[in-house]
């Protein structure tokens, strides 16, 4: 049943594919935390935003600054301005073409959709959409369970817990419509409701793990020459690229599952 369920990646390069998305990934992820923020900001209140990202910001680990660049993020999205938001837009859609084109590679043989870019781009817009309310939903946990990972202890080991099931609860949606919408075919509900589920279960639990791996005391510029900055973002395009590894499995299962 599993290799049935991953045939798709058989001769694939995944490799390279998530490599690629990576690279789109990398234009698009800042405009679209900075979108999601200021739109969160501007239905919720700048106030409430910060209130609530307080304590998260406090209880992530410091060792190679992390609190401090989520915080700035966090300003700058609050501080956009409608035209910067509005030329933010237009990157922001390139995740949307690059998960398609990762998908379609996997999916039919290259050369099959001429306007594979614009369809992902479009198809990306609903979930830019719904970002604030999925953001807000993510941010009204915050308080609790940074709160208690703050006491320390096995209240610790809840918090991570809570926060576990939050990211999966918010990531699921979101891993469904891509599987369904912004992916080629339109597999059937049951799998990729199923699939897409499992899929968001474990991209929760693998940013969980980059939360572990920024409170290791490691020097990313050491292998740089010094550059941390350099370091950290090749950091940064690494944990995106084994992301993208564990969602084109997930898509590869739920288009073999669908057919069969």
């Amino acid at each position: 049943m599993v290799a049935a369920a991953f045939r798709p990646l058989r001769g694939r390069d995944v490799a390279l594919r998530a490599a690629a998305v990576t690279f789109y990934a990398g234009i698009a992820v800042v405009p679209i935390a900075l979108l999601s923020v200021w739109a969160t900001g501007w239905l919720a209140g700048a106030d409430r935003v910060r209130r609530l990202t307080g304590n998260a910001i406090a209880a992530l680990p410091d060792a190679i600054g992390a609190p401090r660049a989520l915080s700035a993020l966090i300003e700058a999205g609050l501080q956009l301005t409608p035209a910067l938001a509005l030329a933010s837009l237009l990157p922001a859609t390139f995740y949307g073409e690059g998960l398609r084109r990762a998908f379609l590679s996997l999916h039919e043989p290259a050369g099959g959709d001429t306007a594979v870019g614009w369809k992902g781009r479009l198809l990306w817009l609903p979930l830019l959409a719904a970002a604030p309310a999925l953001l807000l939903a993510m941010l009204l946990a915050l308080p609790s369970t940074s709160g208690l990972w703050l006491r320390g202890g096995w209240y610790s080991v809840f918090g991570v817990v809570l926060s576990f099931l939050a990211a999966w609860l918010v990531l699921t949606p979101v891993v469904i419509w891509v599987f369904r919408y912004v992916a080629p075919g339109r597999p059937d509900w049951i799998p990729t409701a199923l699939i897409g589920s499992f899929t968001a279960a474990n991209l929760s639990g693998f940013l969980h793990g980059f939360v572990l791996f920024c409170s290791l005391p490691l020097d990313l510029g050491l292998p740089f020459g010094g550059f941390t900055a350099i370091g950290g973002m090749v950091a940064v395009g690494l944990w995106l690229y084994l992301f993208h590894v564990i969602l084109l499995a997930g898509y590869a299962a739920t288009s073999s599952t669908s057919r069969s």
